[in-house]
């Protein structure tokens, strides 16, 4: 498998993907290059690469060489971008995006290292009882940009919708009342076209996270390159479209009903007698999508995630809380409260 490491061609220092200019900037000379570019500069000795890099027979999956140090580069069996321990060099593991693990699309950063921690900064200052230690200088530090990958799918189907509708009437005419009740027969047949159900496709990623982070704008989409994942962290997938379908045709259906509900308007009360939905095509895409997500190993012994959506900064996370802040400040409040009422008694 080969390890690949983009490199200028003005200095040779490696080369990362730039969130803000959309660009690849070089570490060194701050040299920057378009992606027409870079697919000009891809270097030509890839095979020799492969070759000068593959490693020993067993620990395929796990154990590779830095192409800029010759360290070995230990990695878990779905990451497919890392940086190297010892120089840390940006690499690309490209057998794990390759053959049939080629992703069909990407979504680039858009939020770029130093953004995101303010964001991050942010979001964390305006919760009074996280602990300081969570967003203190070390732990900052440890924010990443991971590409995870999503299955992504669209989906045009056939509805039918048969339904009785009734219209209510009541009215007086002298003592007495009057009700009339007019019941309709309602049919829809309707062509619905779904986009974007997106699923993550990551076992031991955090779901509630992962799908905490969605939606993301999918008119920035682009065809994909190995070489965005350059100066990021990636992970391959580890579940199977067949895994999800199911779930997602659910969800699809489910939506579906809800749209033909909704086209019948007018009547007081509407009772569905059938609904049938056939899903006559699906389109299945393999995405990478960008993630901002840092770790914090609480004092309870949970392990606490925050993550935040690389195109647009949504934040999805669950936070650990300082009980000694919560302590003292409920503390304060039952002083002040007895104080108050100190007072008001000398006052009576």
């Amino acid at each position: 498998m080969a390890v690949v490491s983009y490199k200028c061609p003005n200095c040779d220092g490696e080369l990362v993907f730039d969130p803000r200019t959309q660009k690849y900037r070089c570490e060194y000379c701050a040299s920057a290059f378009s992606q027409e570019e870079i697919n000009q500069l891809q270097p030509e000795t890839e095979e020799e690469k492969q070759e000068n890099t593959r490693v020993p027979e067993g620990e395929e999956g796990s154990v590779y060489h830095c192409p800029s140090c010759g360290a070995q580069i230990v990695t878990e069996e779905t990451t497919a971008a890392s940086f190297c321990y010892y120089c840390h060099n940006p690499v690309v593991l490209s057998g794990r995006v390759s053959g049939e693990f080629l992703p069909d699309k990407i979504i680039p950063f858009a939020i770029d290292r130093k953004q995101a921690v303010e964001k991050f900064l942010e979001y964390v200052h305006h919760k009074k009882f996280v602990p300081k230690a969570f967003f203190h200088k070390n732990q900052i530090e440890k924010i990443s940009g991971v590409y995870f990958p999503y299955w992504m799918a669209d989906m045009d189907m056939e509805g039918e919708l048969k339904a009785e509708g009734r219209n209510v009437r009541v009215w007086r005419s002298g003592d007495t009342e009057y009700t009339e009740t007019k019941v309709y027969r309602v049919e829809r047949e309707e062509e619905i076209h779904l986009e974007d159900i997106t699923r993550n496709a990551l076992r031991k990623a955090n779901g509630k996270l992962a799908q905490g982070v969605l939606p993301y704008d999918v008119n920035q989409v682009q065809s994909f390159q190995m070489s965005y994942l350059s100066g990021f962290l990636a992970e391959k997938r580890d579940m199977e479209r067949a895994e999800l379908e199911n779930g997602v045709k659910r969800e699809a259906e489910e939506h579906g009903r809800q749209l033909l509900r909704e086209t019948v308007k007018g009547y007081n009360s509407i009772s569905v007698k059938n609904c049938r939905l056939n899903c006559r095509r699906e389109h299945w895409d393999y995405m990478m999508l960008p993630v901002w997500t840092v770790t914090y190993p609480g004092r309870d012994g949970k392990v606490y995630y925050y993550s935040m959506n690389g195109q647009n900064g949504k934040v999805c996370g669950e936070l650990p809380i300082d009980y000694k802040k919560v302590w003292a400040v409920s503390g304060l409040v039952s002083l002040l409260v007895f104080a108050l009422g100190l007072v008001g008694g000398f006052l009576i």
